[in-house]
């Protein structure tokens, strides 16, 4: 359930005092150095003003005081002290509330409120500052000509950047909290009058449904519970940390989510064709684009087959043809085929892993091991030979081709489970394999969509942009498979 619904509602007292007994007691005032208050006595009231550091703009909050310890000097029988104090509060959002519980959250957000004796009301002051990075452009994304800015862990950053390339008054964002706890700032993004009614209305109400203390792990929670993933290893989700990729979705009709403390933006729906395209094909001419797509989709395809077809090959040689006479190690080996091809493929995934965990110094380092003395010892002493070392290069090599982290990871796996399909029974396990994925793939259906479309079902039209860059100008429509409510994205040339 939304945390909106879920909050308790205590009524503010008009005894500060008491306020402040309640305040201290729930925040653990005493025992945590980050949450405090500062009392001033102002126009003969004491005033009280809560704030959390690390969260807030230590500038702005003096500003307030500054305000605040001004107004001493005015005639305190010129208005009301609340109106006077409201009055003189200079920043842009002022808001009053009237429960303990809001002004709890309202302090752990990031803003301070403040409380004035006799009063049932507290003043809400933004004056967040969360720490952060700058939005530099992400590693993961990275092109050649583009923009260089990427979404960071501020989510109040991630919706500007979405806004200033869409300048739209019907963009909208929907901000609500899960967790419990955590209480998690979750926005929902999309263009009114473009993007599906109903998708926008299942999407918040997967997420209205989420009962959990907390989503520490931002992003990924909410992929769980959004498209009840399971073991299935293949991204339901496409995740982007690149603004334009964001806003290129959103003007379509997808939809977006914005997890506070998370640099990636979730796009929904999303197809299997979505994870294997780039920013880089739209940064170049129709004619560059469509190479590039090309030639990402052939080492996709080869880093998936490549290993399984030569495996078979070798386990079956009398489907050797004659050109291909070569295939095949030169030497026997005292090392069944099928396990140098798996020690092969697990190594690699660990020196990937390595690679990762490895600090960037000795990232180098860990290269030339791995290549260098790793490699050549296997071969030298019979472990592996050279043939099966090229081919699962090459497969790997593809794998890195994907843009999708996650779209890589399944094909990895997905190879590995062909590699023993092939070697338990050979042609047999390799056509059946196949198959059977296709087939489980082609009845995947994340938020009521196919994961093949515009393959499976087929669709002429889609499946011609997903097989050619087609030039901006001849995109006169948005895609079907997101129903949008305005299928027309640009008039006729």
């Amino acid at each position: 359930m939304k945390e909106q619904t879920k909050r308790e509602h205590t009524p503010l007292s008009s005894h500060i005092h008491k306020n402040e007994k309640i305040f201290k007691e729930r925040l653990g005032m005493d025992d945590s150095f980050d949450v405090g208050v500062r009392k001033l006595n102002i126009l003969e009231k004491e005033v009280q003003i809560y704030y959390c550091n690390g969260l807030t703009n230590i500038e702005n909050v003096i500003e307030v005081l500054k305000e605040l310890m001004h107004l001493d000097h005015l005639d305190p029988e010129a208005d009301t002290v609340q109106e006077t104090i409201e009055n003189h509060l200079t920043h842009l959002q002022v808001e009053y509330t009237e429960t303990i519980e809001d002004c709890i959250f309202y302090m752990l957000s990031g803003l301070v409120f403040i409380l004035l004796e006799d009063e049932k009301k507290a003043f809400v002051v933004d004056v967040r500052n969360y720490p952060g990075r700058s939005p530099d452009e992400p590693d993961t994304e990275r092109v050649v000509r583009g923009a260089r800015d990427g979404y960071t862990e501020n989510i109040i950053e991630n919706t500007g950047l979405t806004r200033r390339h869409i300048r739209d008054e019907n963009l909208r964002n929907e901000i609500m909290q899960i967790g419990s706890r955590s209480k998690t700032d979750i926005c929902i993004s999309y263009i009114h009058g473009v993007a599906d009614p109903d998708l926008v209305s299942i999407i918040k109400k997967e997420l209205e449904q989420i009962d959990i203390d907390g989503i520490s792990m931002a992003d990924k929670t909410i992929e769980e519970y959004l498209v009840n993933q399971g073991w299935n290893p293949f991204p339901l989700v496409r995740y982007t940390e690149r603004p334009d990729v964001a806003s290129t979705h959103l003007l379509e009709g997808h939809v977006a989510i914005i997890v506070d403390t998370s640099p990636s933006v979730i796009i929904l729906p999303a197809t299997f064709f979505h994870h294997v395209q780039h920013a880089e094909e739209f940064r170049q001419s129709a004619a560059v684009g469509t190479f590039l797509r090309w030639v990402r989709f052939i080492g996709i395809i080869s880093s998936i087959l490549i290993v399984p077809l030569w495996s078979l090959l070798v386990l079956q040689p009398d489907m050797i043809p004659d050109a291909l006479s070569y295939l095949g190690p030169e030497e026997e080996s005292n090392v069944p085929l099928m396990a140098q091809v798996l020690v092969a493929e697990f190594g690699i995934e660990l020196l990937r892993m390595a690679a990762i965990h490895t600090p960037s110094p000795l990232a180098t380092a860990l290269g030339l091991v791995a290549a260098l003395l790793i490699g050549d010892v296997a071969i030298s002493v019979g472990l592996l030979t050279p043939e099966v070392i090229l081919y699962m290069s090459l497969g790997a090599v593809g794998i890195f081709a994907v843009p999708s982290a996650e779209m890589g990871t399944a094909l990895k796996m997905l190879r590995i489970v062909l590699i023993i399909a092939t070697g338990l029974f050979l042609s047999y396990g390799l056509v059946i394999a196949l198959t059977v994925v296709l087939i489980l793939m082609a009845g995947m259906k994340p938020l009521h969509k196919p994961y093949l479309w515009p393959f499976l079902p087929f669709d002429p039209k889609g499946m011609w942009q997903i097989a050619i860059r087609t030039t901006v100008p001849s995109m006169r429509l948005r895609p079907r498979i997101v129903n949008p409510k305005d299928p027309v994205k640009q008039g006729d040339n």
